[in-house]
């Protein structure tokens, strides 16, 4: 669980502002459930999705998330392990391959799974609530923001420690969220023989 837990250039927990957060987050709170569960919500309402709000700057790393309370899905996820990995709780990373703005286009989603004793690996989606969307942390059940049932969509099965390259280079490479909308990251799915 190691590298769960650790702090990176991302995933930087170990920056003051993220971890006097973390603090802040779990004050008062005796379980790696409740303290996830804030950790989650903290994530999911007060920090606004880029492009849900149409803000700048594009953020990646998780200090620069919670600097400027806005992110993308991928970022925001990157604060949430941030938090959790502060709080002494395994986090990773996972991703969902949906359709994308432009039909016939897909993009990854990024999300979290949060490794909770009485439950294993469980994963959450903080990307934040809007008409249609309305995700929670209500273990053991998902209720992530999306289903991925369409033709091409997918749940990538694989928890990651760190953000994956694509991704690190959607973020850092494009300068306002309107250019990091219009070259969303995606994988291509491995077909099965």
């Amino acid at each position: 669980m190691d590298e769960y837990l650790a702090s990176s250039q991302y995933i930087d927990w170990q920056h003051p502002d993220v971890l006097a957060k973390a603090r802040v987050l779990s004050e008062g709170l005796d379980t790696p459930i409740d303290i996830a569960r804030a950790c989650f919500a903290f994530v999911k309402d007060e920090i606004k999705h880029s492009w849900d709000y149409q803000l700048n700057p594009v953020t990646c790393r998780a200090s620069d998330v919670l600097a400027h309370r806005t992110g993308y899905c991928y970022a925001k996820s990157h604060l949430l392990a941030a938090l959790l990995r502060a709080n002494g709780i395994p986090a990773g990373l996972c991703y969902q391959r949906l359709t994308s703005m432009t039909p016939s286009q897909y993009c990854l989603h990024g999300l979290n799974a949060v490794y909770l004793q009485e439950f294993g690996w469980y994963r959450v989606d903080a990307r934040g609530d809007k008409p249609g969307v309305n995700a929670a942390f209500c273990p053991p059940q998902e209720q992530l923001a999306y289903a991925a049932t369409a033709e091409g969509e997918a749940d990538l099965p694989e928890i990651w420690p760190a953000p994956l390259p694509v991704v690190v280079d959607r973020l850092t490479g494009y300068e306002t969220y309107q250019a990091v909308a219009e070259n969303l990251p995606d994988v291509p799915l491995l077909g099965l023989r």
